[in-house]
């Protein structure tokens, strides 16, 4: 296991390259070794690399190949008229700590490749040979991509097909151009896992949206920010999908323009769809199709979100579908739902239990944006409840059924069980829009039952406590909601 060290300044390709003391110079010298297993190559940092770092051989899963970095500054940039990094066929490699920009091509492509991570990478400005600027992975498994910050990118900002084993968690990816550009695609891939990221397209230069996902099976796409673009999440012909806790706002532009959509380029099964945010776009969720097509959609569940300031209805569902839409929270001001006649009159798809907010009642659907876990609320509309009249205070309704959820609940515990509502984070954006942002010692807030649930429920004060927050929070962090009415306490 040798480390090699890079400095583009002080080195030589004369040098050994083994030590501070006697760097190498260029690429060059590192692309004529035969890395072994556990090698790794460290650029100094300060350094600017201008040109293409090939990658011709394999580590191992317990002794990666690391391209990383040394030295105190800045972080090494690589240039390059072609790719910044480009491998294939290589497997078990690590790539951290770097900058790529202002490449002709890719940031890093990898083809028939394994067990790769990138982690706090930076990418900016990549692509200007008209090539995808991506980074990109075609045809492998087992790839992670985490902590680094993708931006003006010409093209996609993360390109993945072909891969089995794919985990993205807490990337920035802002601005990908171009005339058929998302923030994130992915195609025919497996096993997915879509966490913690920033997805911006509000500056792009592109018609298209920021999260595609084209026949996608066994997938999770949690806790993600998601703005802008033509659409936040397309994740169309899946099979096993998991669309929970997201905020996707600020999409538009096109009488079709929806926050999640499915259904169309191939069969679409058993989806779940819970506790996001979407606010500030033209459709919810959206079943739909571009053609007449006589594909399958069938399990569709949705239900625990918030929906807010929408042009169009919260649910859009006009091709044959079976599913529910149940237990969301709606704005009194948005259309719940548009689904075709024959569908109604088919009864595949029943509308249940939704609950019409406004003003103060958003604050409730929202309450629970500063914590990591889920808050339970007794607060449950009645079962025949079709009309969103107002939300009830009713202890009737079981839903044992949702206990489970969806592919074995992968993200925790969701939806209605034993009469309980569990309501989602819908993040920061909700609670400060529709509520008093909390500061650091006052931590709960008062709000009175008759703005939750209409006259006819007007006695009693709704309490929310919040416990003091980490910078970061854990699955162990809580949100205590109570409900006092008619003295006693709910």
């Amino acid at each position: 296991m040798t480390i090699y060290y890079v400095n583009s300044a002080t080195g030589s390709n004369t040098n050994a390259g083994t030590s501070e003391d006697a760097p190498f110079a260029t690429f060059w010298a590192v692309e004529n070794l035969k890395l072994q297993p556990g090698d790794s190559v460290l650029l100094a940092a300060g350094s600017v690399f201008n040109d293409q770092l090939d990658l011709k051989y394999s580590g191992t899963v317990d002794a990666p190949i690391t391209i990383g970095s040394y030295g105190i500054g800045d972080a090494p940039i690589i240039h390059s008229p072609g790719d910044g990094i480009h491998s294939l066929y290589a497997s078990n490699i690590v790539i951290e700590n770097i900058k790529i920009s202002d490449t002709g091509g890719a940031a890093i492509y990898g083809g028939y490749v394994s067990n790769w991570t990138v982690n706090n990478v930076e990418v900016d400005h990549t692509g200007l040979a008209g090539k995808a600027g991506s980074i990109t992975f075609r045809t492998g498994s087992n790839i992670t991509i985490e902590n680094s910050t993708i931006n003006d990118v010409n093209g996609d900002g993360l390109w993945l097909e072909k891969i089995n084993g794919i985990t993205l968690l807490n990337n920035t990816v802002t601005n990908a151009h171009g005339t058929a550009a998302d923030a994130v695609q992915i195609n025919d891939s497996s096993n997915i896992v879509i966490s913690g990221n920033y997805l911006d397209q509000t500056g792009a230069v592109t018609p298209k949206g920021v999260l595609t996902l084209v026949r996608p099976v066994d997938a999770v796409i949690e806790g993600n920010t998601i703005i802008g673009g033509g659409f936040g999440i397309s994740a169309q012909a899946g099979t096993n999908i998991a669309i929970h806790d997201n905020d996707i706002s600020g999409y538009g532009g096109y009488s079709w323009s929806y926050a999640i959509g499915l259904g169309d380029q191939g069969d679409t099964r058993n989806y779940d769809i819970s506790g996001n945010y979407i606010h500030d776009g033209a459709w919810g969720v959206s079943v739909s199709a571009a053609g007449t097509t006589t594909y399958v959609r069938e399990d569709i569940d949705i239900y625990g979100n918030l929906f807010d300031d929408l042009t169009q209805a919260a649910l859009k569902v006009d091709r044959p579908a079976s599913g529910s839409f149940h237990d969301n929270f709606i704005a009194s001001d948005v259309t719940p739902y548009s689904i075709s006649p024959s569908i109604i009159a088919a009864g595949t798809f029943p509308v249940s239990d939704n609950t019409s907010i406004e003003g103060s009642a958003a604050t409730l659907a929202s309450a629970d944006s500063l914590v990591a876990t889920d808050a339970s609320i007794n607060l449950v509309s009645d079962t025949g409840l079709t009309s969103h009249d107002g939300l009830k205070l009713s202890a009737d309704k079981t839903a044992a059924d949702k206990a489970g959820a969806h592919h074995d609940d992968p993200v925790g515990e969701n939806g209605v069980s034993d009469g309980t509502l569990l309501l989602h984070h819908f993040g920061k954006a909700a609670f400060e829009k529709h509520g008093p942002t909390l500061g650091d010692d006052d931590h709960s807030f008062t709000i009175e039952a008759a703005d939750l649930a209409g006259p006819e429920n007007g006695s009693g004060i709704f309490h929310h406590e919040i416990a003091p927050q980490p910078l970061h929070h854990s699955q162990a962090d809580g949100t205590i909601v109570s409900i006092l009415q008619d003295d006693l306490l709910h």
